[in-house]
């Protein structure tokens, strides 16, 4: 009995070392995918080079990059009224579009042919935003070295970021979906604009939840007036 349990334990710290050993392997791959995108994209779905979870932390590394961009940047640089800044807020501001994004490239993605799944767009995505964490995250610190005269250079790292970001989602979609550049840019167009309907879907929707909840509220106190 008990070398059945040391045998049994032995097995789920093994099973643990593995699935740690594969997650660091998964997330480091986002420094290959940023200088290899193409090789990159294709191996990360097809080769299952990439995972969920290491998705997962790029993305909350990002939102942690922009947050921590916002309050620690010398103000030089950066101006940011930091007494009325939620950090929430401030997550939600860009995670929500981003969901979105997913959302309408895996919706279209019918109507264009496309081979990716939402899990598929949804890594792609975040393991586009490895350049920004990397760029940005340094340039917190060096914001405190320099001086405002050397402010172009802290200028034309931080369009590198966004650039590069945005350059990795192109490819990154590009080969989630197997589509050539021209298609692909047209795809992303209508992305933007399916990712808009939806918005437009959403506010509709929390609008008349809303006119709906007044309604009942009204209707309630109506009823509570005239039997008291």
């Amino acid at each position: 009995m008990n070398a059945a349990k040391s045998f049994d334990n032995v097995t789920a710290q093994n099973a643990r070392g593995e699935g740690w050993r594969r997650y660091l392997a998964t997330l480091k791959y986002g420094t290959y995918v940023i200088f290899h995108p193409f090789d990159g994209f294709w191996d990360l779905v097809h080769e299952k080079r990439g995972s969920l979870l290491a998705a997962h932390t790029w993305l909350f590394l990002f939102l942690l990059t922009y947050v921590m961009r916002l309050m620690l940047t010398n103000f030089q640089f950066i101006s940011a009224p930091l007494q009325y800044i939620n950090i929430y807020e401030q997550c939600g501001s860009l995670l929500f579009p981003f969901l979105i994004l997913c959302l309408s490239n895996w919706a279209l993605s019918t109507l264009f042919d496309g081979k990716g799944r939402f899990k598929d767009i949804y890594m792609a995505m975040c393991y586009a935003l490895v350049p920004y964490v990397l760029i940005q995250l340094p340039m917190i610190l060096i914001s405190h070295m320099i001086s405002f005269d050397e402010a172009a250079y802290y200028s034309v790292l931080s369009s590198v970021s966004v650039i590069w970001c945005v350059f990795l989602a192109f490819v990154g979609l590009m080969q989630v979906h197997d589509y050539s550049p021209g298609k692909n840019l047209i795809f992303l167009f209508a992305t933007v604009f399916g990712a808009l309907v939806i918005l437009f879907l959403i506010l509709v929707f929390f609008s008349l939840l809303s006119d709906a909840v007044g309604f009942f509220v009204s209707l309630y106190r109506e009823i509570v007036f005239r039997l008291y």
